[in-house]
This record gives structure tokens, sequence and C-alpha cells, in this order.
């Protein structure tokens, strides 16, 4: 298979995953303020850093600037309609290699988002479009893995997404860690578990928590079972062991297993009971870059890239 094929199937497999979770991550406020009294909103700004694009961000914080900028605009590369636009383009140069029918569910995603993008700035229409995307790329996971050959291509594909849900699942996580509410002693201690809840339902993972756990929410379980969890499919750990099975099937993975290595040290190193705010923050960070590096030793190995310095960012977009 040619390096740049299966670079395009890697990067559609991303964005695909990344619209999915920028619909995800939109809807852990989204649904905190629907739950929360009235008067007390999520801070919408977070969503931006969380992202990591603030340096292109020029708006005020305000709910309907930020929804505007995670979900239509274009100069943000992780923005849903940029995201949908660049999987098209990555489809459309490899639609010899994908099902027909991946093509035009990918083209007809990009153009219904495209076009109901201003009805999601609406209280009314955000729920509908958000789940519309996410049934999209869901429905597209199912298309491929039922009609794609489960050849090379398909390896990298999964690679794609499972590395791409690790790093959104580890920002989803720093949502709780920046605080989805303001910085209250009594609203912190009334409505914790309401936001770990939250953060479960923007990963769909509430029912597979109480399944799993067995527990109440509460912090340190939720985070034991996102981290660490080798059954739920968007927990970290998880991720990594497809990556990892993935790339067993293919040969000079080498480097990119020893970075895959490195992570999962660092998942059975840290003590998740004694994470603190801040410490919870840096380990997401730590384990952002270390997916970065994992990405780079990727785009070394196969895509034909040169190596540059780990960088958070660099895993993110295409062109770097």
């Amino acid at each position: 298979m040619l390096s740049r094929v299966a670079g395009n199937i890697y990067w559609m497999a991303r964005y695909l995953e990344r619209a999915e979770d920028m619909a995800r991550l939109i809807n852990v406020n989204a649904n905190l303020t629907l739950d929360l009294p009235k008067g007390l909103s999520p801070i919408w700004g977070q969503l931006v850093a969380i992202t990591g694009a603030g340096d292109v961000y020029k708006g005020d914080y305000e709910e309907r600037s930020v929804l505007k900028f995670l979900i239509s605009d274009t100069s943000n590369w992780c923005s849903i309609v940029a995201c949908l636009s660049y999987a098209r383009e990555n489809a459309r140069t490899i639609r010899d290699v994908i099902p027909r029918e991946v093509w035009e569910c990918i083209n007809t995603t990009y153009l219904n988002a495209k076009d109901n993008a201003p009805q999601a700035l609406t209280k009314r229409g955000r729920y509908p479009f958000l789940q519309d995307i996410i049934t999209s790329t869901q429905m597209l996971t199912g298309i491929l893995a039922g009609t794609m050959n489960h050849d090379a291509g398909y390896t990298f594909l999964k690679i794609g997404r499972n590395l791409e849900r690790a790093d959104m699942t580890s920002r989803i996580i720093d949502t709780r860690s920046a605080n989805l509410v303001p910085d209250a002693t009594t609203t912190k201690a009334t409505y914790d578990n309401l936001q770990w809840m939250s953060v479960l339902k923007s990963l769909t993972g509430y029912q597979m928590y109480r399944r799993e756990m067995q527990v109440r929410i509460q912090r340190q379980e939720v985070l034991k079972f996102l981290i660490r969890s080798t059954a739920f499919p968007r927990a970290i750990a998880h991720c990594m062991n497809e990556v990892e099975a993935s790339l067993k099937g293919l040969p000079g993975h080498e480097k990119p297993l020893l970075a895959i290595h490195r992570i999962k040290r660092q998942l059975d190193a840290v003590e998740i009971e004694k994470l603190k705010q801040a410490e919870l923050q840096h380990f997401m960070d730590q384990l952002q870059v270390g997916f970065a590096c994992l990405h780079q030793e990727l785009q070394l190995c196969f895509f034909g890239g040169a190596y540059e310095t780990a960088d958070v960012s660099a895993s993110m977009t295409q062109s770097a």
C-alpha cells in the first residue's frame, strides 16, 4: 500500500472521530446547561482551550461565539464542519480503496452539517444537530466494519480512530479538571456528581460505567473507568490496546510500539485516587504529549513524514 493512501485512510478516520467527539464535547456543556439551576451556567470558554485552538480564536467567550467557533468556523481545524470537510477530501482521494457507500455517506454528512450549522447555534436546534453528527459518524463506523476489506488499509483506519478517540477522551476529562461551572465551594460540592455524570454521558458511557464499576458516580471511580478500563471502547487503555494490536500486524512497527508502551506505563503507574484537579490536568497533558509522540512515530514509519519535536498540536492536523 502506498504511504499516501495509508496516510489518507488514517487521517480520514481521525477527522471523522474528531467530528463525533467534538459533538460529544459540546454536549458536556449543553447537558449541564439543562441540568444546572437558573442563573448558573457552564464556562463555555474552557472548551476552546481544551481543543488546543485558543491561538486562532478571536471572539469573546459567550456561548454563541464559542459554539460557532467549534461547530462551523472553517478557520478552526477542529470545528465539526472543518473536520467533516477534511475527512471528505481524504475520502475523495481514496475512493478506489473504500466502499462507494462510505464516500456517499461522508459526502452527505458533510453537506448536511454545512447546511444545518446555523440552526445548531440555537438552543432548539443544537441537540438534533449534534445527535445527527454522532449518529452519522457511528453509521460510517459500522459501514466500514461491515463492507471494507480488513487488510492493511482497515488497520490504518483503526489506528487513526483509536488514537484520536484516546486523545479526545483525555480532552473531555480535561473539561472537568478545568471546571465546567464557576469555581465556588458550594457549587462544587453540590454538583460534582452531576458534572461527572455529564462527562460519562458525553462518551455514552453512563450505563457501561454502572455495569462495570457497580458503584455510584464519584470522581475517582469515573477516572479509573475512563482511563484504565480495557472493556469500554472509549477508555484510554482500551484505545491503546487496540492501536497496539493493530500495529503488530504491520511491518516496521517497533518504534510506534515503544511509544505505546511508554503511554501504557504512564497509565499503570498513576495513582488516580491521589490526583487533585491540577495534577489530573497535568497528567492529561502528559498523555496528550505521548499521543503526539506516537503520531509522529507513525508518520515517520508509515506515512513518509519527517520527524519533528513532540507537540500536542502537531498530531491534530494533517499538514503537520
